[in-house]
This record gives C-alpha cells, sequence and structure tokens, in this order.
C-alpha cells in the first residue's frame, strides 16, 4: 500500500497532476522523517534495558574505590583470625589485586556468550536472565563480612563482572534494534549515558556522607541489587526487539504487536519495511559465530574497524586522566578530604557529556563526533604532558592541569565515550550483528584487563611524557576513522552494509588494498 503511494507521488511530481491527492500522500510519507524525538514508550524501553545492564558497569568500576582501606583491614582480620599472624603487604596486595582485576575477567566471559544467550534467549529474555549474576554477586558479598570469608569477595566480584559484560553486549542490541532509523543514534547513546550514570552514582553513594564509611562496605558493595530488582520488576512490561521477533523467530505478529507498541500504529510501517527487506536477504542465513566473522572476506573491513575502535577505547588515555586526577587536585590546593567531591565533578562531567552527545549525534553525525572527539583528545594530551611538566613553575599551571583533566573527560564522552557502541551497532546486519557484540566486547575487555596490567609500568617509566604514547594512538584513530570509516547517520543496515561491500568492490577493481575512501560528514 504504502509502495503504491509512493508510485502515485512520484507520478504525480512529474506530471503536474494528482494535486488533490497531495494532502493524502503527505500521511504516507516515511514515518522515521516524521519522528523527531522519541516516543514515551521507548524512552521508557531505554530506561528499562539501562538500569540493569550498562549502568551495572559503571556501578561496579566506581564503587569498588570507596572501601578500599575497609576491605583490606577485612582481609587482615580475616587472616590473623585463620592463621594467628599477620598477612604480608605481597600477599595483601595480591588479594586486594585479584578482588578488583577478577571484575575484568568476568566481563571478558560475559562477553563471550553474550550473543549467543541473545540469540537463544532474545535480547530482552537475556537481559532479565542477567540479573542472576548480579543478585549471586550481591549475596555473596555481603555475607563475606559475617562469615569472615573473603574469598566470597572474589566470586561476587566475578559475578559482578560477568553480569557487566553480558549487559554491555545485549543491552545496545536490545536498544539498536528497537529505535526508529532516524533516532537509532540518539537512543543507542542510552549506553554510555547509563554507564557515566553509573559511574555517577557510584561515587556518590561511596561518601562518606552515605555509605562511604568503612563499617556500612558490605552494604555498599551488594547494593547492586537495587539495579537488577528494578530491572527484573520494570522490563518484563516491554516488548522483545520487533528485528528479533521477525528475522531470527519469524514470528510477524509479534514483530507487529511490538513495533505498534513501540512506534504507535500509525508510524511504523517504514520501520517494518526496513526489517522486511533485511528478512529477505537473511533468508537461509543463520546467525553467525564469531569465527565465522573473520572468514568471511566481506566484513573485513567491518571488523578491523571493530577492533581499532574497541582497542582505542581503553587505550587512548582516560584511564591515565582518572590516575592523575587527585594529583592534579592536590596540586591546585584542593584539601585531601575533599578530593572525592571534586572527583564526583568528573563524573558529572562524563555523564553531562554523554547526555550531550546524545542529543547532537543526530545532527552532527557519527563520524564528525568520534574525529572531532578523538581529535580534541590528542590536543588535551599535548596540553596536560606541558602542564605537568611545569607543575612546580608557576601557581596558575596546576589549574591549567585541571581544566586539561575536565577538557579530556568531555572529548572522551562526546566522541568516543558516546559513538563507539552505536558504530558496533549500525555496521553489522541482524545475522552477524550478536557475534559482532561478542567480538567487541571481549576486544574491550582485553585491552582494559591489558591497560590495567601494563599501565603502572608506563606511568612509572615514561612519568607525565605517557600522554605522547596516546597522543600518537588518539592522532591514528582519528586518521584511520577518516579514510575508512562512513557516516552511518539515517542509513538502514543493508545501506552500510552495501556501502563497505562497493568500497570493497572499487578497491578490488583498482587491484589496491589502500584506504576506502571517505563519504561526507
Amino acid at each position: 500500500m504504502l509502495k503504491y503511494f509512493r508510485r502515485i507521488s512520484k507520478m504525480g511530481k512529474d506530471n503536474g497532476e494528482l494535486k488533490e491527492y497531495q494532502p493524502l500522500l503527505k500521511d504516507f510519507q516515511e514515518p522515521a522523517q516524521q519522528i523527531k524525538v522519541p516516543s514515551k514508550s521507548l524512552l521508557l524501553a531505554v530506561c528499562a534495558a539501562g538500569i540493569g545492564g550498562t549502568f551495572q558497569y559503571g556501578y561496579n568500576i566506581s564503587i569498588i574505590n570507596a572501601p578500599t582501606k575497609a576491605v583490606q583491614n577485612f582481609i587482615n582480620q580475616t587472616w590473623t583470625e585463620r592463621y594467628n599472624t599477620e598477612i604480608s603487604t605481597q600477599v595483601l596486595t595480591l588479594l586486594w589485586s585479584t578482588i578488583v582485576s577478577i571484575f575484568t575477567l568476568g566481563g571478558l566471559v560475559g562477553a563471550s556468550v553474550g550473543g549467543t544467550l541473545a540469540i537463544r534467549f532474545g535480547r530482552k529474555g537475556t537481559l532479565l536472565f542477567n540479573n542472576t549474576f548480579a543478585l549471586l554477586a550481591a549475596l555473596f558479598m555481603g555475607l563475606s563480612y559475617p562469615s569472615s570469608t573473603f574469598e566470597l569477595l572474589i566470586i561476587g566480584r566475578f559475578l559482578t563482572g560477568v553480569n557487566a559484560g553480558i549487559g554491555i553486549c545485549v543491552q545496545p542490541l536490545y536498544i539498536g534494534e528497537i529505535a526508529p532509523r532516524a533516532l537509532r543514534g540518539a537512543m543507542a547513546m542510552g549506553t554510555s549515558i547509563f554507564i557515566t550514570g553509573g559511574i555517577l552514582t557510584g561515587q556518590v553513594i561511596g561518601l562518606n556522607e552515605l555509605l562511604g564509611k568503612e563499617e556500612y562496605w558490605p552494604i555498599l558493595l551488594s547494593t547492586i541489587c537495587i539495579p537488577a530488582v528494578m530491572q527484573l520488576l520494570i522490563l518484563p512490561w516491554f516488548p522483545e526487539s520487533p528485528r528479533y521477533l521477525l528475522i531470527d523467530r519469524g514470528d510477524d505478529v509479534a514483530c507487529n504487536k511490538a513495533l505498534m507498541w513501540f512506534h504507535g500504529p500509525d508510524k511504523y510501517h517504514g520501520e517494518k519495511e526496513d526489517m522486511e527487506r533485511e528478512r529477505v536477504s537473511a533468508i537461509g542465513i543463520k546467525p553467525k559465530k564469531p569465527w565465522e566473522l573473520f572468514t568471511d572476506t566481506s566484513l573485513r573491513w567491518q571488523l578491523l574497524t571493530l577492533f581499532v575502535i574497541h582497542t582505542s577505547q581503553q587505550l587512548n588515555g582516560i584511564n591515565a586522566i582518572y590516575f592523575y586526577a587527585d594529583y592534579v587536585f592536590t596540586q591546585a590546593g584542593i584539601p585531601a578530604d575533599k578530593i572525592p567531591y571534586a572527583t564526583v565533578g568528573t563524573g558529572a562531567c562524563e555523564c553531562i557529556t554523554a547526555l550531550t552527545c546524545g542529543l547532537l549525534i543526530e545532527s552532527l553525525g557519527r563520524r564528525a563526533l568520534i574525529i572531532g572527539g578523538y581529535s580534541l583528545m590528542s590536543v588535551c594530551c599535548v596540553c596536560f604532558t606541558i602542564a605537568l611538566t611545569f607543575q612546580e613553575s608557576s601557581p596558575w599551571v596546576p589549574y591549567l592541569s585541571m581544566i586539561c583533566v575536565f577538557a579530556f573527560i568531555l572529548s572522551f564522552g562526546l566522541g568516543p565515550g558516546g559513538v563507539t557502541n552505536i558504530l558496533t551497532t549500525e555496521l553489522f546486519t541482524q545475522t552477524n550483528r550478536p557475534a559482532a557484540y561478542m567480538i567487541g566486547g571481549s576486544i574491550n575487555w582485553i585491552a582494559f584487563f591489558f591497560i590495567g596490567m601494563i599501565f603502572p609500568f608506563i606511568v612509572n617509566g615514561l612519568k607525565q611524557y605517557c600522554f605522547l604514547v596516546f597522543l600518537v594512538i588518539c592522532c591514528l584513530v582519528a586518521t584511520y576513522i577518516f579514510f575508512v570509516v562512513p557516516e552511518t547517520k539515517n542509513k538502514t543496515f543493508l545501506e552500510i552494509q552495501s556501502e563497505f561491500y562497493s568500497k570493497k568492490k572499487l578497491i578490488a577493481a583498482n587491484g589496491t588494498e589502500g584506504p576506502l575512501l571517505s563519504t561526507p560528514m
């Protein structure tokens, strides 16, 4: 029906006829062009998916910082009671490092199975099931103190990692698949908004005025059950991903119901047409496993892009900025007992930037934001290196360092922090996307672990000049994206795939393996 009216519209424009039908034809324009803001149903769905998804990732990264000394005292006390001797500094450091870093190992496990679970149980079903790990983790960590068993902290942190790994893999899948094409970028920013919101919430909850006191640390670590319970209560009221229902399950009736629920009975036809085209192209093709993507030569550039953007998200220097933040704040004259509040300021800065990116991404596009973000981060690396080098030469230099800290965080939030997960959704079609998220998530967690292991050595060896390493990384990534990655704004997944494929054919025809030509921003 919609195609028939489009054909009439084209005839009317060509022949100057059918003017009396123009008011009627306007009602059959692409729904994606009419939608200016997400519907209330879509916004609520993003919140329901995010509160138990990537919010947990940010929250668990953040809350472990506040009880550092309290947990170490607990380990020392438990060790003394068991073995009638104080624990050595080396063993204590090893145990604490294990508690902190095993979160990364759990995240890698979660990312490795998240795509498979999303195919088997659905996006919504996997998010609901994922809360089991958070509830068990909260139970184990809450019982560690009364049972005098610090090993439960290790188990609990591993389970929180699994929960975060699955959440950061499946939540962007769900949001990206329910979003209308014209608002896919803005809605997918919910992933970053909830990560930064989780970091900020953890920083606030960890203040001494709330749960940051030494005696409250078991309660603090157990609060991860709250987002899990909230999602279990809220998310069941929302439909499954319409793309999953149509393309993976072949359930046309359930897909139509979900589309009408998300977009309304009058605005879902355009989205359904896009899904139908993708379904037709995927007939006879089963969802691929991660290793099958590597053998598909048509996905070579998408996979390379996936590797570049996810690796650089961890290796771009954002971790170094947070490492140096306390030193910079101290040098600027902020009292030691007030530094946690300044740290909360950095979390608020990143959260506000994610919100800002969500407002800009559909007008500026993905390329402009991520290239601009990495370019600004490169400038900040240079300025921060100079400021740290001459930190004590003048009383105003520490304030320049503070400006660099916040400017770097703003640049990260506007660019790679917000756009990376959106590109992962958009560069792959339905049958490839879960495997792509498994690969991207695994790369992210491995890079996270890698930077955690080598970063202390980089800082000890290069001091403030470590930012020159991050400068090179940021410049290289910005250059790669400029030459290789096309603009994906307001394009269907098939159009994006076709653009990569046509460029690959162009390279093959020219007999060169040079860079892809970029499309306009």
